[in-house]
């Protein structure tokens, strides 16, 4: 991997780190559950996690989708959950929860606290996912046209194979070994032989495709020596960033995300190798895509947790690829790890955040 010097660290900036993360067992329908009643549990267990309580918190950020909870500002129902009072900072990004971490590791980085929590949820059950996601199409042009998120993939995937970069047994391969690698992990949706099955869209097939899940997850950021205090092994964010590729589907290379590569060289990710990469690639060409664009190895551990073809929560699924990479620096079996968080079709938008565990 090469790349430009990630950036040194700046004098009297805090360092931060992920001390704690949490998620839901991803389920594909929560009907017996609000999202508060399924996110409550979550923050309860990664603030156990630390021994910290609410009003220890010193930033609280949340990620989430009116358009999935058919309500304006339903964040502010989650929030009641959290407990608002006595009165505490708080924002709400209405995006993948990954860019609510984003928001809380600016926000630490002031030195104006030294911990957030962060949280993010989805219930895509109620509804049919694949024609909400239309409505962050260009509204003049192309929602107009209803073209939903399997269609859309399906012709990003159509050209990966126009160009020569897959094929159908390779796809195949991806989807088997990213379910295969879920069968360790106990929130996952899918796990082991799933059946590839029939289209979809072609050439995308149900196998090729994420499953609808409703979760949630919390992680726990801590600056400097509390981070340390809080947590036996912190994953430290060595660097973050985000970029997004153009709005018009017409005018981008789909078989290519040079916002993500973009967003790993300002990140620092090809500095030096990493040992694991957490892709949030819900559809099996997105992974191919983002290997060739981060130039990530065989040596390369990809999706340890089974990634977003296991589960995929929409709204958390970027998020819970950074909490199950900082796991892994927890747990010590990861040194350095890439985490990837994507919104919007085709790869449309992408961060990179590259963690470490400090060694001992």
């Amino acid at each position: 991997m090469t790349g430009e010097e990630a950036p040194a660290a700046e004098p009297g900036v805090p360092e931060i780190a992920v001390v704690a993360f949490a998620q839901t067992v991803h389920r594909r329908t929560s009907d017996d559950l609000s999202e508060v009643e399924m996110l409550m549990p979550v923050l309860h267990e990664v603030l156990d996690a630390t021994g910290l309580r609410t009003a220890d918190i010193g930033f609280t950020c949340s990620g989430s989708s009116d358009y999935l909870a058919g309500r304006a500002f339903s964040f502010t129902m989650a929030l009641d959950g959290v407990g608002a009072w006595p009165p505490i900072a708080e924002s709400h990004v209405e995006m993948d929860g990954a860019w609510a971490l984003y928001e809380a590791w600016t926000k630490l980085r002031t030195g104006e606290a030294d911990t957030a929590l962060v949280y993010a949820y989805g219930k895509s059950s109620p509804g049919s996912l694949r024609d909400v996601l239309t409505r962050q199409l260009d509204p003049y042009y192309t929602a107009p046209l209803w073209p939903d998120a399997v269609a859309l993939a399906a012709l990003q995937t159509q050209a990966l194979i126009d160009a020569g970069h897959t094929d159908e047994p390779a796809l195949a391969t991806v989807a088997a070994r990213n379910r295969e690698n879920a069968t360790t992990n106990p929130y996952a949706q899918l796990t082991g032989p799933v059946p590839h099955g029939d289209y979809a869209v072609r050439p995308l097939r149900t196998g090729d495709c994420p499953p609808v899940s409703d979760g949630a997850a919390a992680v726990i950021l801590a600056a400097g020596d509390r981070a340390r205090a809080l947590c036996p092994r912190p994953a430290w964010i060595r660097g973050i960033d985000h970029r997004i590729e153009a709005h018009s589907l017409g005018v981008r290379d789909l078989t290519d995300a040079p916002s993500a590569r973009l967003a790993a060289e300002r990140a620092g990710a090809f500095t030096r190798p990493v040992d694991t990469a957490e892709l949030h690639a819900p559809f099996s060409s997105q992974e191919i895509v983002l290997r060739r664009a981060l130039a990530l190895g065989d040596d390369v551990r990809v999706n340890p947790s089974g990634g977003a073809l296991a589960a995929h929560p929409v709204m958390a699924a970027g998020l819970i690829r950074i909490g199950e990479a900082a796991a892994r620096i927890h747990r010590g079996e990861s040194d350095r790890a890439l985490a990837h968080a994507t919104s919007g079709p085709c790869l449309q938008q992408n961060l990179i955040a590259v963690l470490e565990g400090e060694t001992r």
